[in-house]
């Protein structure tokens, strides 16, 4: 079967209960080496690429280009998907040329499950979560970029009145064909990020059956992974990220996967609000600056390096210069014991690990660790909207959208929970190191 030159073999796009569309085995599948399910022409993988290659095909696209893309493969895709959707409503009225992706965007699904989409009351629900920063920061770019939009096409003529004299774009136009980018990109090892339709068909699954490749002619192939036992009738599944934590997964696609055997969370981190030197950590730091807490089997762990900076002081033997680079200009430098430690700025941990104070710095680490974690868990806490609200209909509010928010509310609590138990656990024992190792110093 071929749909505007996509080849299905064997493979059929059909509604899957609480799923929406998937690809349904249309016969028992062999797995063969090489041989595809699904291919998908070059012609039609939607990439900054072939974003480029439109507006060489379309001078009024070429214009909007030239004006407000060129940020990322991510801005044009979405200016691209942004046409379209004025391009559908005025088959007869045609603002750009149409391709193929005229049509498949009809396909797509208008509410996409992902929180930029929710409500205000079902966001609301996600209070106190790891994510909730996190939604108000996308929020907010989403908002000043499609300003910025109206800002620099409103200046075109033709695409001012395409826009916004006709009153056919407005701000949830560029919530939903960002959720559509995110909920569907593809990282490809020729084109980058790329929407590629018919595979994007594919849903997740831990235990996944497919996996997706682009070959040497650009073509975006659907294999089935070997050992794979599909039986007409079964799902042809991909993996969306096995190390995703159940904040992204919600946050990208809009559905949290029941059967994650790893969780996680990660909460962004901040210079003490006191320290004389925060500016300046938080400058020359170029890592995540955040803290990321892995349960695997019901144990936890946490990882993060730039705590490891944010503990220590000028006394402790940290210090910062203004010097001249080699360009005539003028650089932030760090010094870790009159050593020049700039191009080691993620390795504080292995830096102190020598110093005759690392256990006082690790208690450090562990307090501020607490403390973080402590204060997201007390955000977590507070009452949210519910039935006892009278103020808050759930008639009103997509009961997976809260259930989904449920979910991530109660594993981030018990991540958290188990978290700081360990914490507290071994703050008493390192605190009972330190007395010693202070004791046994002064004895001597």
């Amino acid at each position: 079967m071929d749909i505007n030159n996509a080849t299905f073999s064997n493979v059929m796009v059909k509604p899957i209960n609480h799923k929406g569309n998937g690809l349904i085995a249309q016969k028992d599948l062999a797995v063969i080496v090489d041989t595809p399910v699904l291919t998908v022409p070059p012609g039609l993988v939607l990439s900054a690429e072939a974003v480029q290659e439109y507006a060489k095909e379309d001078r009024n696209f070429s214009q909007l280009l030239q004006a407000c893309g060129h940020k990322s493969p991510r801005h044009d895709i979405l200016l691209f998907l942004l046409v379209q959707l004025v391009l559908d409503p005025r088959p007869n009225d045609r603002v750009c040329l149409s391709t193929p992706w005229t049509e498949y965007v009809r396909l797509l699904d208008g509410e996409v499950p992902v929180p930029t989409l929710w409500k205000e009351r079902e966001r609301r629900l996600l209070q106190g979560t790891s994510l909730e920063t996190a939604l108000n920061a996308k929020m907010m770019a989403l908002a000043h970029e499609f300003d910025e939009l109206r800002e620099k096409s409103s200046d075109l003529a033709f695409w001012n009145v395409a826009f916004w004299d006709s009153g056919l774009v407005h701000l949830t136009d560029w919530y939903l064909v960002d959720a559509w980018y995110r909920s569907r990109v593809l990282e490809l090892p020729r084109s980058g990020p790329s929407l590629v339709p018919c595979i994007d068909m594919a849903n997740h699954s831990k235990d996944a059956n497919a996996y997706y490749e682009q070959n040497s002619r650009d073509e975006v192939l659907l294999l089935l992974l070997s050992g794979s036992d599909v039986k007409e009738g079964d799902e042809v599944t991909i993996s969306y990220g096995s190390g995703k934590s159940a904040a992204e997964m919600l946050f990208s696609y809009g559905f949290i996967d029941s059967s994650l055997t790893t969780r996680s969370i990660r909460l962004p981190l901040s210079p003490m609000p006191d320290d004389p030197l925060g500016k300046a950590k938080a400058h020359i730091f170029k890592g995540p600056q955040t803290i990321e807490i892995c349960e695997v089997a019901g144990k936890t762990a946490w990882t993060s390096a730039f705590v490891y900076l944010m503990v220590l002081n000028e006394e402790d033997g940290l210090g910062f210069k203004v010097l001249q680079d080699n360009d005539g200009g003028r650089e932030l430098r760090i010094f870790w014991l009159d050593e020049d430690v700039t191009d080691q700025f993620g390795t504080f941990e292995t830096l102190i690990s020598n110093h005759r104070l690392c256990d006082v710095f690790r208690l450090r680490v562990n307090m501020v660790i607490y403390q973080r974690l402590q204060e997201q868990m007390d955000t977590l806490s507070l009452p949210i909207p519910d039935e006892s609200d009278g103020e808050f209909d759930l008639g009103d509010v997509n009961h997976s959208n809260a259930a989904n928010a449920r979910a991530l509310r109660r594993i981030e609590t018990e991540i958290l929970e188990k978290t700081i138990e360990m914490l507290e656990q071994k703050a008493s024992l390192a605190s009972g190191l330190v007395n010693t190792a202070c004791t046994n110093r002064e004895l001597t």
